[in-house]
């Protein structure tokens, strides 16, 4: 069976992509957005549970001949808190906010896989779940999403029995996809350090122990523990992103903050980091004359991505777009996902889309104020998932 969107349904899946746009909203607050899926689905009378995960998240489901249980297709919904420069017509309308990491464009795939799967409803083998989540930004509305029952059965009237996920990738080829077997993204932990030292008049800093000193002298020392402490073969980052003190030139203040993140792969090295980052802060301050307090918190575990249902996207992708338009994914990327959650819960399989255009300037990165979603690669995403959704 071909699963080729109709035309109709393409351009409904742009016209989305674009409005949700022109009107970003952050995590928890996706009210509009949530809104707009929601008569959509009617529309299409598609039967769904609105209001998860804190209101904004939405689960619908097509049911197939088989009842039994589920294949459930996902995509996030947020933006971010970044002024937009780019010059599209259909720029974010919102002051400091902007689609700068492609979730437009997941839910207007989903939405028009949506539409694909309903006007072959008489015809659906497998059941399917459509995930739509809020709050993937650092918020980990996937958590909330699968603590709600999205998976379980408890919402919908089949359990999912494995789930997709796509990511749009602006460093990849446009209509590529892509993924792996095991580890693709990773764990994504924050820390804060607090420094606290003496004041005193900065024309005199011998009276007394000065924490930015200290702070500077910190964030160098964290930057040795990948190189210094982790096995080489092992994948891991600690980028120290803030660093706060001081209200005068004239003044050195009593504390100072530092800020960041670290990377993982291995529960093993995830210890390491959480261990040496407390370690190096509070021994580097005390030789300044300073003491540091930590405070470590984990964020996202690590995506993995488990064998059948990669290697069946594997075979599926091959079979829909070709074997010159999908790759391996030989690397996992450091950056972290919360489709994480759903594969601690059932098999999962998270995949890029390539979203380079031939033919165009060089795609600005992810989160970056100038990305925009290529709106030529829904057809791929649609086609794909509305496969993946019954012979994956």
């Amino acid at each position: 069976m071909s699963y080729a969107p109709e035309d109709t349904i393409v351009d409904r899946a742009v016209e989305i992509r674009r409005d949700l746009h022109m009107h970003p909203e952050l995590g928890y607050e996706e009210h509009r957005t949530h809104d707009l899926i929601v008569a959509e689905l009617r529309r299409l009378g598609i039967e769904h549970r609105s209001g998860l995960a804190g209101g904004t998240g939405v689960l619908a489901w097509l049911p197939g001949r088989d009842t039994e249980s589920a294949i459930a297709l996902r995509a996030d919904i947020d933006a971010l808190p970044i002024e937009e420069e780019t010059d599209v017509a259909w720029r974010s309308t919102h002051p400091g906010r902007m689609h700068a990491c492609g979730h437009d464009g997941h839910t207007a795939i989903l939405l028009g896989t949506a539409a694909n799967l309903a006007a072959r409803a008489d015809t659906l083998e497998r059941s399917v779940l459509l995930v739509f989540q809020p709050a993937e930004e650092g918020l980990a509305g996937g958590k909330r999403m699968v603590e709600d029952g999205v998976l379980d059965g408890s919402v919908a009237p089949m359990p999912a029995a494995r789930i997709y996920g796509l990511h749009g990738w602006p460093g990849v080829p446009e209509h590529v996809v892509g993924s792996r077997i095991g580890p693709l993204l990773a764990a994504s932990d924050r820390f804060e350090i607090d420094v606290v030292g003496t004041g005193c008049h900065a024309a005199f800093p011998h009276h007394g122990a000065d924490p930015v000193a200290a702070a500077a002298a910190i964030t160098t020392a964290l930057s040795t523990i990948v190189a210094r402490n982790c096995d080489p073969l092992d994948a891991a980052v600690v980028s120290t992103t803030i660093i706060q003190a001081g209200t005068g030139y004239n003044v050195i203040p009593n504390t100072a903050r530092i800020g960041g993140t670290a990377r993982s792969l291995v529960p093993e090295v995830r210890d390491l980091l959480e261990r040496r980052i407390e370690e190096v802060a509070a021994g580097v301050a005390t030789a300044h004359g300073c003491r540091a307090t930590t405070r470590y918190e984990r964020g996202y575990p690590v995506t993995v991505n488990h064998e059948e249902p990669t290697s069946r996207f594997r075979e599926i992708a091959i079979e829909t777009l070709g074997e010159s338009l999908v790759q391996d994914v030989e690397r996992p990327f450091m950056g972290g996902e919360d489709f994480a959650y759903y594969g601690q819960r059932i098999p999962a399989c998270f995949y890029i889309l390539g979203q380079q255009s031939p033919d165009g300037p060089e795609m600005p990165p992810l989160h970056a104020a100038t990305y925009d979603f290529n709106d030529r690669t829904i057809p791929t995403g649609i086609t794909l998932m509305s496969r993946l959704s019954q012979e994956g």
